[in-house]
């Protein structure tokens, strides 16, 4: 019946599609039923034609139907059991023969079902988990997982796709997620920040894969300049522009691009470097303002010569607008891709002109005769980043034994099950150091130098910390930079906290002043005396300061003249003496100018005479000049108080032996009374 009913269907179609009137068309076609003999089939195929109109032509495919599906299935089991029963049941391949097969394909291996790809892999991982078999298999299963998360990652996913990312071994696969992820952001350069979010990421974890997918970028880039292949050149600059803004690559690499693609103006060069620019000027803005005014003048330039077309003329206008507006369209970071901690962030100091290996076997297939160690090792390193622990369940079987010997045990550090850590390494502090380095040294003038810092947020307790790194950096320089004494000038003016934070690192240093050598001692006393001639911190830190041969070093006594020297040619001699002169200060100026001791007056009278300071001396020198008088005073003193003291004593005695003489007499008096 259902071939009966394929010649209707098409005769109902034909009718359809007839531009012919309907009178016509339907006479014709009871002339060609009536020629057909009548019988009951015939009156079935009617009543079916007659159906299949009122279902509007759809055809009714028996074989989909589910009698007729159930029934087969019923007819294969039987046929498989009659199959099992006589013995005649096709052989199972051995996993190892199957994959041998299929590697020796063109291709490289053809489709497996999911089920069975995992039943081979379960298989052969039991006979020999480092044949080269099962190794070629995991290896195509990582590159296809690799390349399946990338080319799903998106804003909304990006923080679901990183875990399954480590999950997988990236320090094997790193060639195949380079190379999937350089190809993903090439065939979609509107996903560029969230590939360059991807790889910032990454890179915080596995710093190697990082570095190897800059090195490529950069190779590529080089290789398709010389080419003059724009397109490349396009995609490169605009992964290296969202690599930047994300502090994978340096924001110098940014700018010998730049300069590279301005050395000589085509109107190709301009405009990639135009959306280089409007990609990456946000930050460079806020890294290197002055640098970055000079690529703008370049743009002026280039506009003003008019050797290129009025298209890209009209290119750099755009650009200056939008530099204008602050890049309000071209943000540093995308909402939602701001997803790495400032310290958590490992920049790569790689330049355009460096020898770079790109690790092109990385991309091939090896055999690793270390499969089943280097397999446990990035599972180790898998389970620090993902904070899985590996032990956990190997420490639940002994759980009770534990909880049973710590009844026995004091607490030590864990309470209600959190663990207490304390880091013995110093490395937050290291790592502070280190943050607070780069930031000083990547910053313009002083007033970006504080602005960054003071955006770290900087814990309570490492305020110290940090105004030492500002002074050994300073201590660093080959000669003094002002930049120093401005920053800590700056920060001492902010708020109390900090004035004090600073006096005490002049009193540290002072007290360890012997440590450093003469170049680093001279820049730490002139970044003092600068903040002392700012008054950014108190004078009354000179208290630390004893100015006699006992207390003083050479090295003291060089910092002291460096830093009055510094001061003198700040507030000059006359204001300097005038401070120096203070009546409210002379209790912090005692040990500096001493007038104890003439051996110690006269020290430091002939110090500041040799170092050029003599104003400060007169003082200390009509002093001097008093002494002997004032000696003479005081010996005069004492010898009146002794003689005051002598003259007491012997009226007492004259009076007493008076008094004796006097019962001596009258007892001699009685005494010749009685013999009478």
């Amino acid at each position: 019946m259902a071939q009966s009913r394929s010649p209707s269907l098409e005769r109902t179609s034909k009718r359809k599609r007839s531009i012919t009137p309907a009178s016509q068309t339907d006479s014709s076609h009871h002339h060609k039923r009536s020629s057909r003999p009548s019988s009951p089939q015939h009156s079935n195929e009617i009543s079916d034609e007659t159906f299949q109109r009122s279902q509007i032509d759809i055809p009714n495919l028996y074989q989909n139907h589910p009698n007729r599906q159930l029934e087969r299935d019923n007819q294969l089991k039987i046929k498989l059991a009659e199959q099992e029963a006589a013995g005649i049941v096709k052989p199972t391949p051995a996993p190892k023969l199957e994959m041998q097969k299929i590697a020796a394909t063109r291709s490289g291996g053809a489709y497996i079902p999911p089920a069975r790809l995992r039943a081979i892999q379960a298989e052969m991982a039991v006979e020999d988990p480092t044949s080269s078999e099962y190794q070629r298999l995991r290896w195509d299963a990582l590159r296809k997982s690799i390349n399946g998360l990338i080319n799903k990652v998106n804003v909304a996913n990006i923080k679901f796709i990183v875990p399954e990312l480590f999950s997988e071994n990236l320090i094997r696969g790193r060639g195949l997620f380079a190379r999937s992820i350089m190809r993903a952001q090439a065939s979609s350069l509107p996903f560029t920040p969230v590939f360059a979010a991807l790889v910032s990421i990454i890179n915080t974890k596995l710093p190697t894969v990082g570095e190897l997918i800059l090195t490529r970028i950069i190779s590529q880039f080089r290789r398709a300049y010389r080419r003059n292949d724009k397109v490349t050149c396009i995609a490169t600059t605009t992964f290296l522009a969202q690599l930047v803004n994300q502090q994978v690559a340096h924001h110098l690499l940014a700018f010998e691009i730049i300069i590279l693609l301005l050395e000589k103006p085509t109107d190709d060069s301009v405009e990639i470097a135009v959306g280089f620019t409007k990609d990456v000027g946000a930050f460079l803005s806020e890294a290197e303002p002055k640098a970055n005014n000079t690529v703008y003048e370049r743009f002026r330039s280039i506009l003003h010569e008019a050797t290129i077309s009025k298209r890209v003329q009209y290119m750099i206008e755009v650009l200056f607008q939008v530099r204008k507006d602050r890049f309000k369209d071209n943000p540093v970071l995308p909402e939602g891709l701001d997803l790495v901690e400032e310290d958590d962030i490992i920049t790569h100091p790689i330049h355009l002109d460096d020898d770079l290996q790109v690790q092109e076997g990385l991309n091939v297939f090896k055999i690793d005769p270390d499969y089943t160690e280097t397999e446990a090792k990035y599972q180790s390193i898998k389970n620090e980043i993902l904070g899985v622990d590996s032990d956990s369940d190997s420490s639940g079987s002994g759980s009770d034994d534990e909880d049973e010997s710590s009844q026995d045990e004091p607490e030590t550090g864990i309470v209600d099950g959190k663990v207490d850590i304390h880091d013995h390494s110093a490395t937050n502090l290291i790592n502070f150091r280190r943050n607070v380095y780069l930031t000083i040294m990547s910053s313009l003038d002083f007033e970006e130098a504080a602005h960054k810092l003071l955006k770290r947020n900087i814990e309570e307790g490492l305020e110290l910390e940090l105004a030492n790194m500002v002074v050994e950096c300073c201590s660093q320089e080959r000669s003094y930079a002002k930049f120093y004494g401005l920053l800590g000038e700056r920060f001492c003016k902010l708020n109390q906290t900090w004035t004090m934070t600073f006096e005490q690192c002049f009193r540290n240093y002072y007290d360890t002043i012997h440590r450093f050598e003469t170049n680093r001692l001279r820049n730490i006393a002139r970044f003092f005396g600068h903040l002392l001639a700012q008054d950014a911190i108190p004078w009354t830190v000179f208290e630390v300061i004893k100015m006699n041969e006992d207390d003083t070093t050479s090295s003291s006594r060089i910092f002291v003249k460096i830093m009055f020297q510094e001061l003198s040619e700040v507030l000059g001699l006359k204001c300097l003496g005038e401070r120096f002169k203070d009546i409210t200060m002379q209790a912090w100026f005692t040990g500096l100018f001493p007038i104890d001791n003439p051996k110690n007056t006269r020290f430091s009278i002939n110090y500041f005479t040799s170092i050029g300071l003599g104003i400060l001396t007169e003082d200390m020198r009509e002093h001097l000049k008093r002494a002997p008088q004032l000696i003479m005073a005081k010996r005069r003193e004492l010898e009146e108080a002794e003689s005051s003291d002598d003259s007491d004593s012997d009226s007492s005695t004259i009076s007493s032996t008076d008094s004796s003489d006097d019962s001596d007499s009258s007892s001699d008096d009685s005494r010749y009374r009685r013999k009478k």
